[in-house]
């Protein structure tokens, strides 16, 4: 990680104080000073409104909101206090859909619960190291859902910049 974390400011928010004591413990053990914690939505948005929070660590089930529909909020609501924040979403349901649905909310890395150490302080490394610009469409707004650029992909190509780029620098036998 190039990146000391005594100066990030985290904010864990689980409803199992169990589980957030395990992860604001990792957090603590990679070196990380400054770990606020909200047991649900309410306190997580007021923690975000009155603390700089750099990464947030979302449980995906939390009492009446879950972290999907918290974090949607979070992305998109006008008065949200952190719309860019990265997102790290927790969950012990790692099935395909729930990992589409945080990423389709905007998380920028997922981790399946029981986390260790070593994949958190790699979901921690990979906000830091490789943030992810950030895509606003009519229907997402968060960091871009596209890690590596598959020369295999058949798709439609929608990006703008790839647009312009294919415009004027057209394939052969286009």
């Amino acid at each position: 990680m190039s990146v000391s974390l005594e100066k990030v400011r985290f904010l864990v928010v689980d409803d199992n104080v169990h589980m957030l004591n395990i992860i604001k413990t990792m957090l603590r053990g990679f070196g990380a000073l400054h770990v606020f914690e909200a047991k649900d939505s309410q306190e997580a948005l007021f923690r975000l409104k009155h603390d700089a929070i750099d990464i947030l660590v979302l449980d995906y089930v939390m009492g009446e909101e879950d972290g999907v529909d918290f974090l949607r909020h979070l992305r998109t609501a006008p008065e949200s206090p952190s719309p860019y924040v990265p997102v790290i979403m927790l969950t012990a349901h790692s099935e395909k859909n729930r990992v589409e649905a945080a990423r389709d909310a905007g998380a920028s890395e997922f981790c399946a619960k029981p986390v260790t150490a070593a994949e958190m302080l790699r979901k921690v490394a990979a906000v830091i190291d490789r943030p992810r610009p950030f895509i606003r469409t009519e229907s997402y707004f968060g960091p871009d859902r596209r890690r590596r650029d598959d020369p295999n992909f058949r798709g439609e190509e929608r990006r703008k910049d790839r647009l312009a780029m294919i415009a004027q620098n057209p394939p052969e036998g286009a």
